[in-house]
């Protein structure tokens, strides 16, 4: 591959192998190679062996460790919870692709969690950090952090939005169902 800074590539444009470059800015690796994110044109950095995209519209948001995003729970197996991600907090405009994310029972709070479904249940709605990025689809995030959690709960039982009765539980107004949640301090209801 002999990529140049200057050339204009594409979403998904192979741009270098990891042997080469280090992935920056605007870049992702897949399986050892170097993968264009978005629309732009190459930026090589020979003296740190980095290799990123210059966008060529105004920033679409991207996820980085550290971020904070919102999104919706899709299932809940076992020791993780899959999370359908919507968007970045603080960023009008949705995420370039989409995103799957994945908090493991050891990233949803701070202490001992006996079963992730008193954290999370299919259908709340979340905010979490990001905490790692896998491949180009999919990251680790966790909801150990007061702010972070569960900002709107569903009843399993008839679907309705929930309303906070205590710290970390929750009461259907509809059903009168009573359920725990890793609520966060910013719940709606």
């Amino acid at each position: 591959m002999k990529t140049k800074s200057g050339d204009f590539v594409l979403p998904g444009d192979a741009l270098g192998v990891t042997e080469e470059f280090v992935p920056s800015d605007w870049t992702y690796e897949d399986d050892g190679s170097i993968r264009s994110l978005i629309a732009g044109t190459v930026s090589l950095d020979n003296k740190n062996k980095k290799i990123s995209i210059v966008p060529k519209t105004s920033s679409p948001s991207i996820l980085k460790s550290g971020v904070a995003v919102f999104g919706q729970v899709s299932d809940v197996r076992g020791q993780r919870a899959l999370i359908k991600l919507d968007s970045i907090k603080d960023n009008n405009r949705g995420l370039v692709t989409s995103f799957s994310g994945g908090i493991h029972i050891s990233q949803a709070q701070k202490g001992y969690v006996a079963k992730l479904t008193d954290e999370f249940r299919i259908g709340d709605l979340i905010e979490a950090r990001v905490t790692k990025i896998i491949g180009v689809d999919n990251v680790d995030l966790t909801t150990a952090e007061d702010e972070l959690g569960v900002l709107k709960a569903m009843c399993t039982k008839c679907r309705h939005y929930m309303k906070q009765v205590s710290k970390n539980e929750v009461k259907c107004p509809n059903c009168g169902n009573k359920e725990r949640r890793n609520l966060s301090t910013k719940y709606e209801g």
